[in-house]
């Protein structure tokens, strides 16, 4: 049997953590053992459904890399993927209620006929669980057909699970007490229903359900705030999923080749920012320094800086130093920008050093005097300058980087000296010493 995982969002707004990890799973499970993975869309809520909703869906899975098999763009032999175009399908399945007489008219609208009997599920993470429908009160007849002639979910969901022959349905664990009620749809159409597996759901860090305004909700924002897809993808795997190991870095074909459902956790996941930017890090940092400064340059570019001949080194000085690519512009921007701020703190803490004025001048000098210009031999400049003005070397080297970056902190100063040139570094030291 070829394994068949779908992921089913409706138009009406943009992807979220949730969504996204249940597509995720989906596709994983798919890919794991060669299957397909469906995009369906259930579109049928004509007055919620936009198409920038249905776009920001379908870009959102494609920067995460979860490229489906059928549905928008791909075609199949399953469709059409919109549920907006399937009534046809809907209105067949029905009449096989009608006619089996598990359907009656109320007040307009079509009720389906449940057994009354105990309906036991198997469900893949949440294990056996039990709905007695033998208590009219508590589980009346559900509707499957409205008023107007359009479709309830229910009936829909389980139509298109079945047309599509879906083998597996993976699904946010707020849809548990539904399955029962599409087992018995699927037992009066008679044929086998997919097995389910209901993820459980996603928390903020305090224990409340993430709704869809919390921070790190929109997979929309993640690009923009410099994350890259597979650290996300990593992230999202880890809201549930346990390797059953002590790792955390996973490439998508590592996760592919590891991803089961047994290993999914019974309890909530806890979303955390923090982690995120940690994981993004780690990704950031796997990259070749030529991918990095490429997938960096957006943000440099849109902050202003010019991107020079220096770029590509100044962008590889500073990848160890950032999380999120939006942190690049302010990690680097004086090794591009002419002209530099300097901190007011970094400057304090270089004024309260009597000897600094001079030390940076006897730098600068002895920089002049280099005939050969290379990272090592500026930092043993520091080194032997700071010797013969009886100075340790300690004592020039903070001033040297607030004079080269405005900032305490950075990227290694034999980088900084490097990338800057000669030229550039006298003429900064010269500044910070008529400043001082």
């Amino acid at each position: 049997m070829q394994v068949r995982t779908r992921f089913a969002p409706s138009p009406t707004g943009y992807l979220h953590v949730g969504g996204a990890r249940t597509a995720l799973f989906n596709y994983l499970l798919a890919r794991k053992h060669g299957g397909s993975f469906v995009l369906r869309v259930e579109d049928t809520d004509e007055a919620r459904n936009t198409a920038e909703a249905r776009a920001a869906i379908f870009d959102g899975l494609r920067w995460l890399g979860l490229d489906w098999d059928e549905g928008e763009g791909k075609g199949g032999d399953f469709g059409p993927y919109n549920q907006s175009e399937r009534t046809a399908l809907y209105d067949k399945w029905f009449e096989v209620l009608r006619e089996k007489d598990r359907v009656y008219e109320d007040d307009g609208a079509w009720r389906f006929r449940f057994e009354r009997k105990p309906v036991t599920m198997n469900d893949l993470i949440c294990g056996e669980v039990t709905i007695d429908y033998n208590n009219v009160e508590i589980n009346p007849d559900m509707v499957v057909r409205r008023s107007d002639g359009s479709y309830v979910f229910h009936l829909v969901n389980v139509v298109d699970d079945l047309e599509m022959k879906i083998t597996h349905v993976i699904r946010g664990e707020d849809h548990l007490m539904n399955t029962p009620k599409h087992l018995q749809l699927f037992e009066a159409f008679g044929v086998e229903p997919p097995q389910y597996a209901h993820i459980p759901l996603t928390l903020n860090p305090n224990g409340s359900k993430m709704s869809k305004r919390d921070e790190g909700a929109k997979i929309g924002d993640y690009p923009r705030q410099g994350f890259v897809a597979p650290a996300v993808v990593n992230f999202l795997a880890l809201l549930g999923w346990n390797p059953k190991t002590d790792e955390e870095i996973f490439t998508m074909e590592e996760l592919v080749e590891r991803f089961s459902i047994e290993n999914v956790n019974r309890s909530p996941a806890r979303f955390d920012a923090e982690k995120c930017a940690w994981l993004n890090q780690q990704h950031l940092l796997q990259l070749d320094p030529a991918a990095f400064a490429e997938a960096a340059r957006p943000f440099v570019e849109g902050a202003g800086l010019p991107v020079t001949d220096r770029y590509p080194a100044a962008a590889a000085a500073v990848r160890e130093k950032v999380r999120l690519l939006s942190e690049v512009p302010d990690a680097l921007d004086f090794l591009l920008a002419d002209e530099i701020t300097i901190d007011d703190d970094a400057l304090t803490k270089v004024a309260k050093n009597d000897a600094a004025k001079d030390l940076l001048g006897a730098l600068a000098d002895a920089f002049e005097a280099l005939a050969d210009w290379s990272a090592d031999a500026a930092k043993e400049t520091i080194g032997t300058t700071a010797k013969a003005n009886d100075a340790k070397p300690g004592q020039l080297m903070f001033p040297t980087r607030v004079a080269l970056s405005g900032k305490g902190g950075g990227p290694d100063l034999g980088d900084i000296l490097a990338i800057l040139g000669k030229d550039e570094s006298v003429k900064r030291l010269r500044a910070m010493e008529r400043r001082l």
